[in-house]
């Protein structure tokens, strides 16, 4: 039997007035969101994520379809959101906005054995630990990411870009595209991180990979990034989940992790 142990930490941050990061941690669901939009959009966008994955823990799930089970949760909220911009936009608020990005972890089944299922939509991060290094797991969905993909600008261009902020995938658009989805084995990920963009914008991965190797309780861990972040400036807000995975089974399979091909063309056609 599987067991995780957890930690998960927020703050507002220095500059902004209000907390649009959202999170659910509650074995076996974890997810970070951070909203977009103001105290009325992004705030109610990110907790309307998080309220969809959370009925995942609350509810059940069967871990032999869990990306099923993870699209119909990004779904409901997109859903959700655009329905709650609709109800703003005819009360004439033409310009109002609601969104979020969405990191999280699941425990799932692959091949009968199980396994970490992470996804993400948007630039929050998901990052493993494995017999002490750190490995980035997500790949952000942002205008930097794809200039850097390109070529066209290096990491040190990218670290002070006036438009680094600027995401290509979130929840709430006018068109909800596919998340990322990633198989890893419990045995090459006993740590893993989830945090929104202020935490992984203020402190350099340097600075992640000390904290998360030196702490060994994950509710330290997620304290120390979030304080670690509020120390480099605080300028945005700040959310750090924590995993660890202590209790693993002798015959959980080291097989090598993947990238899940998923096709969201059915569910995600019919919505506008």
């Amino acid at each position: 039997m599987v067991h995780l142990d957890c930690g998960a930490a927020t703050d507002t941050g220095r500059v902004r007035t209000h907390n649009e990061d959202s999170y659910f941690a509650a074995a076996p669901v974890f997810v970070v969101a951070d909203g977009m939009g103001g105290h009325h959009g992004g705030e109610v966008a990110s907790a309307i994520a998080t309220e969809e994955f959370g009925r995942l823990a609350h509810e059940g799930y069967d871990p032999a379809h869990t990306t099923d089970v993870v699209v119909d949760a990004l779904v409901a909220s997109q859903r959700r959101i655009q329905e709650y911009g609709r109800q703003h936009h005819s009360d004439g608020e033409i310009e109002w906005y609601a969104g979020t990005t969405v990191a999280a972890a699941l425990l799932c089944e692959d091949e009968a054995t199980p396994k970490w299922l992470l996804a993400n939509l948007g630039d929050s991060r998901i990052y493993k630990v494995h017999e002490g290094r750190l490995d980035q797991v997500s790949v952000d969905h942002s205008l930097v990411q794809e200039l850097l993909d390109s070529g066209e600008i290096d990491a040190e261009e990218a670290a002070v870009h006036p438009e680094r902020h600027v995401i290509t995938r979130a929840l709430g658009g006018p068109v909800l595209r596919a998340p990322d989805f990633f198989v890893l084995p419990l045995s090459s990920a006993e740590r893993v991180l989830l945090c929104s963009d202020g935490v992984s914008g203020m402190i350099d991965d340097t600075t992640i990979h000390r904290i998360l190797t030196s702490t060994t309780d994950p509710r330290d861990a997620a304290d120390a990034l979030v304080k670690a972040s509020l120390e480099a400036g605080g300028e945005d807000n700040a959310t750090a989940i924590v995993i660890d995975v202590v209790g693993l089974p002798e015959d959980v399979s080291d097989a090598g992790a993947r990238t899940e091909p998923v096709s969201l063309e059915d569910k995600l056609g019919a919505l506008p």
